[in-house]
């Protein structure tokens, strides 16, 4: 009977997720995914996400200068009042015909696991031939260190704030993120995880925000399912073909997202791969990135192959430095945009590249006029002059040269990384570390600011 009890309040038996806001969410219509929603569930889970320490909102400058400094960083020159953040992107030419886009959010895949950017062991052979088959970004870093900061920055391209989860919050915000944006230019979405579409409410948040489907746990043969993280990634893009030979057919095209889960505990390794390394973190690894070459050669001998364009990022590093107090490999990031039939003119670029600029570099290789209502940039044509991280209680700039180290409290570091240099400059260039804090500072306030009076999210048919 207590079993029964407590399965009563948590709502599920899926063991990495209890019920959610999201759990109620079956379609892409607010109004009826509301209808779902208890509304005593709704408030007694709204009163304790209040109570929660994380979910407190950030106080660290002046609101209206944080949005005057954006505007200024982002040159938004034709100011909207009650949307702060957007600027109507206007192409000459429209990219006919549509292509497909392929967006591959990678756990746990840090820059520093690859041999481009020094790593011995030859883990990443397959990530690395194709990193020279595109544009390249040596220099792209990932907002947060959780999963959930790294779906929901690539996807609508905001900075991860600390312990804040937007996702998971009562209120389910809507944001113009990729899926809304592409599903009104006429796209199929589409969204495959290895495991519980709950977990982190990301299946609920994801339906609210313009995703048709999400293919998850539930989805795929009971037998395959390995470990708390549900089938291997081998199998998750094995499983995706038929359907997006499904959305290929319907004359329209698609928006698919995938998000591996194979780097990450509880390990799998199938036993047909072999890997070569001894060290099971090693071989995880290697198994990553077979996956990711399975998956591109079948892919290949599908119709779809040669008008998608695919986009390889991780949703986090892994922490395999300690130089500093934050460690720069558990955000460095590969940044790949990758179409062997589109992009011929390949390009490395060692510019700073944010996970939030992912959504807008999409709509411009897309060459699709739109609302960009985000703090994302194109970054074939626009330069980010710093790139932002955050963990859970600091936050950090960085560009080609320098890297500054930040907190709530006022503190600061600021270190010359990329010569592994460990003394702190922060007194002595001042002026220098004072200018990357302020960056910070104003990303993070001008979100929370946005965030907090919803202006985050604008219907820009409507009149």
């Amino acid at each position: 009977m207590t079993g029964l009890i407590f399965l009563g309040i948590r709502g599920r038996i899926e063991q990495k997720s209890p019920i959610r806001i999201g759990t109620a969410y079956f379609g892409n219509n607010p109004f009826l995914n509301q209808l779902g929603l208890n509304p005593n569930f709704t408030l007694i889970r709204s009163y304790l996400d209040s109570k929660k320490e994380e979910n407190k909102s950030i106080s660290l400058i002046d609101n209206d200068l944080a949005i005057s400094n954006i505007q200024s960083y982002l040159n938004i020159t034709q100011i909207n009042t009650d949307y702060p953040l957007v600027r109507k992107v206007d192409y000459d030419t429209i990219a006919e015909p549509k292509y497909n886009v392929i967006l591959i959010i990678m756990e746990s895949m840090s820059a520093a696991k690859m041999s481009r950017h020094g790593n011995p062991d030859n883990l990443t052979p397959f990530l690395d031939s194709i990193s020279n088959c595109g544009y390249y970004f040596e220099n792209a870093f990932t907002n947060g260190i959780h999963t959930r900061n790294g779906v929901f920055s690539t996807l609508f391209s905001f900075p991860a704030i600390f312990r804040q989860h937007p996702m998971k919050e009562s209120s389910m915000q809507r944001y113009n993120g990729i899926y809304s944006t592409l599903l009104d230019k006429g796209y199929s979405t589409i969204y495959f995880t290895t495991h519980d579409g709950q977990f982190d409410n990301v299946e609920g948040f994801l339906k609210a925000n313009g995703c048709q489907r999400v293919i998850s746990k539930a989805d795929y043969p009971s037998n395959m399912i390995k470990t708390t993280l549900g089938v291997p990634d081998d199998y998750m893009f094995e499983f995706s073909i038929p359907i997006l030979n499904q959305l290929n057919g319907k004359n329209q095209p698609f928006f698919a997202t995938f998000l591996t889960a194979s780097d990450h505990g509880p390990y799998y390794i199938p036993d047909y791969f072999a890997p070569k390394s001894s060290e099971t973190k090693k071989q995880i690894v290697e198994y990553a990135d077979f996956s990711l070459r399975r998956f591109i050669q079948m892919a290949k001998s599908e119709a779809w192959f040669d008008n998608t364009i695919f986009v390889f990022i991780a949703d986090h590093g892994s922490p395999m430095d300690n130089l500093y107090e934050m460690s720069i490999a558990y955000h460095h990031t590969p940044l790949l945009f990758y179409a062997p039939d589109i992009i011929t003119d390949h390009k490395i670029y060692d510019k700073p590249a944010s996970q939030m600029d992912v959504f807008p570099s999409i709509m411009g290789l897309l060459q699709l006029s739109y609302y960009n209502n985000t703090l994302g940039i194109d970054l074939f044509r626009e330069t980010r002059k710093y790139a932002l991280i955050n963990a859970n209680d600091k936050f950090g700039v960085i560009d080609k040269n320098w890297f500054l180290i930040g907190d709530i409290s006022n503190n600061r570091k600021l270190y010359r990384y990329g010569e592994k240099d460990r003394q702190d400059y922060a007194n002595e260039l001042k002026s220098t570390a004072s200018e990357m804090d302020l960056y910070a500072r104003s990303f993070l306030q001008g979100y929370q600011h946005v965030k907090n009076n919803n202006m985050q999210f604008y219907d820009f048919d409507k009149p």
